[in-house]
């Protein structure tokens, strides 16, 4: 008879998200990744495959749940400027909370693994397009309302500047410790919206 698992699923993805975000992929042990998660090697394969399947399932739990807070924010009635400033500034301060921010940096390990991992490429390049969507969405019911203007031009083209700009953040986070920094990256990036 199998053993039921003894362990959170959701639990261990954070915690792999944590590491791999930490140590990258490639600086991702597997005896690392065992401490870390705190269950057995054969726990590891029977439930998440290899070292690929878990990196790309941790990616995975981590973009969709917040992809999922981005979408539902700018679907939400009410001002759309004030719902993408909202959503770059928990950006920040996700990226100011050190529990928070170990999570985040898995986007870094990932982005350094598009041009090698051909299935993880394509589950980027198709939620940045449904993040895209949803600020275009909220761009459009935006200018429709008089929040925006001509002026804004090519909303498309805003919306996909808008989420790759917010993307960035965890990178600059990453590569430049003053959260000064983050803060006046987002306002002058915000002010397209102006």
């Amino acid at each position: 008879m199998a053993r039921s698992k003894e362990f959170d699923t959701v639990a261990v993805l954070r915690k792999a998200a944590e590491v791999f975000g930490q140590l990258g992929y490639q600086g991702a042990s597997l005896p690392e990744l065992l401490k870390h998660l705190e269950i057995g090697r054969q726990s590891l394969y029977d439930t998440f495959g290899t070292k690929k399947d878990l990196f790309l399932s941790a990616v995975k739990a981590y973009l969709e749940a917040k992809n999922q807070l981005v979408v539902q924010r700018l679907s939400e009635a009410g001002s759309v400027k004030e719902a993408v400033q909202d959503i770059f500034a928990e950006g920040i301060r996700a990226l100011k909370d050190p529990e928070s921010s170990a999570a985040c940096y898995i986007i870094n390990s990932a982005v350094e693994q598009l041009p090698f991992q051909e299935e993880l490429a394509e589950y980027f390049s198709r939620q940045s397009l449904l993040l895209e969507d949803a600020f275009y969405d909220a761009l459009l019911r935006g200018k429709q309302e008089g929040e925006f203007t001509d002026r804004h031009g090519d909303l498309r083209n805003l919306a996909r500047y808008l989420n790759q700009s917010r993307l960035s953040l965890t990178f600059i986070a990453k590569t430049n410790k003053s959260f000064d920094a983050l803060e006046s990256y987002a306002k002058v990036s915000l002010s397209v919206l102006d």
